[in-house]
């Protein structure tokens, strides 16, 4: 399910608030870290966020944000790495995870957006949606089924060699 959050309603003010008090720092990617972070996002997610990472990186200003703790990166957040406008995607390593680094670069993320002349931010494919709902007051956009993600090529695993 894709959703749709307004850059321009009051629940980006709370979300900031709830985000400031998260201990990470959250900061644009340098372009000289993109091999640190796309191997990272490898070990922890899958290539096709690395590829994601790599689309994000491509724009000026880059379109990933980091989260940073005592010089260990901890997380990331994209946007416009599918398609412009959209947020995503976005991880936070299992160790830490449930301290809020992820609305912290959520909301980052919003507001790196709207600085760039978005009104409104997509998240294709959304995983938590009750996150985004109530973190954002993210809206479900109607459709059947259909999304962006439609056809996307997949690797087959290899059949096992016969003994």
């Amino acid at each position: 399910m894709d959703l749709l959050v307004n850059l321009y309603g009051r629940k980006l003010d709370e979300l900031r608030q709830r985000a400031e008090a998260v201990e990470a720092t959250i900061r644009t990617a340098l372009p000289p870290e993109q091999h640190i972070i796309k191997d990272w996002v490898r070990t922890h997610f899958s290539e096709y966020w690395v590829s994601e990472v790599s689309a994000a990186m491509a724009h000026q200003p880059p379109g990933c944000l980091v989260a940073v703790i005592d010089g260990e990166l901890v997380g990331f957040a994209c946007h416009d790495a599918t398609a412009r406008g959209f947020f995503g995607p976005t991880g936070v390593s299992e160790s830490q995870r449930g301290k809020g680094i992820g609305l912290a670069l959520f909301y980052h993320t919003l507001v790196a957006m709207k600085a760039q002349g978005y009104a409104y931010a997509i998240i294709g494919s959304a995983g938590p949606v009750d996150f985004y709902v109530n973190a954002a007051g993210a809206m479900p956009i109607p459709s059947d089924n259909e999304d962006i993600y439609q056809g996307l090529l997949r690797i087959k695993p290899k059949p096992e060699a016969e003994n």
